[in-house]
């Protein structure tokens, strides 16, 4: 099982009231993602940039780390 670690940017908007994720972004890197998370805080309700490890056989992500917050979003690892 080999791992890397990936950044991703996502959005969040709101819909009936409830806090929804929109299509997930990636970033070649920490700062990259900070950046583009503030360049989309405008168009959202909420952004968030993580930085997470990827099963490179499955495509599994796993173990997210919160880089970047703008306004609302919800916690990756409550389910």
């Amino acid at each position: 099982m080999s791992n890397a670690e990936k950044f991703i940017i996502l959005p969040y908007r709101k819909n009936r009231g409830n806090l929804v994720p929109g299509e997930m972004r990636q970033a070649s890197n920490a700062v990259s993602a900070e950046k583009i998370a503030s360049a989309m805080s405008t168009r959202f309700v909420g952004v968030a940039a993580y930085a997470v490890m990827v099963d490179e056989e499955t495509g599994d992500m796993t173990s997210p780390r919160l880089l970047a917050k703008h306004g609302e979003i919800s916690d990756l690892n409550a389910a």
